[in-house]
Formats: C-alpha cells, structure tokens, sequence
C-alpha cells in the first residue's frame, strides 16, 4: 500500500484533550507511518514516525521527559 496524502486519513485526538485546543492529533498515513500534527494549525507541518519510533517517544516522554524534572546534556 502506498503512502496517503495527510488530506485523506482520519486524524485522531486524545480523548484527554476534550475541551482543549492545545494537543496534537495523529493519522496512520500507510502501514509504516505515523503523522503527527498540531490540532490548531491543521494545515500545517505533519511530522512523520515509524509507529516504533512513536511508540519509544511516548516512552521517552512517561520516562523522564519535558516536565518531569529530570534533565540531560543535549547529545545523550
């Protein structure tokens, strides 16, 4: 299956953004990509992952990332 225009997928959002305008929505744009985009400006840039890749960044992020007061050196 071929890659599809960010126009003609069903963009999803998390359900804990009801209420808010201030989140990202994702679409499966092929059987190996994932695009990202920012809800307010849907026009804009998409951002594309592998879902393995998206899947480690979600990861990142319960982890120990932006917000959870743990830091480290850019690089690492």
């Amino acid at each position: 299956m071929s890659s599809m225009s960010a126009n003609s997928v069903e963009w999803l959002r998390s359900s804990y953004s009801v209420g808010m305008n201030n989140c990202v929505e994702t679409a499966l744009l092929g059987p190996d990509r994932l695009g990202v985009r920012d809800s307010k400006n849907t026009a804009g840039p998409v951002l594309l992952f592998t879902p393995s890749s998206w899947a480690s960044f979600l990861e990142g992020l319960k982890d120990d990332g932006p917000g959870s007061g743990t830091s480290r050196p850019a690089g690492d």
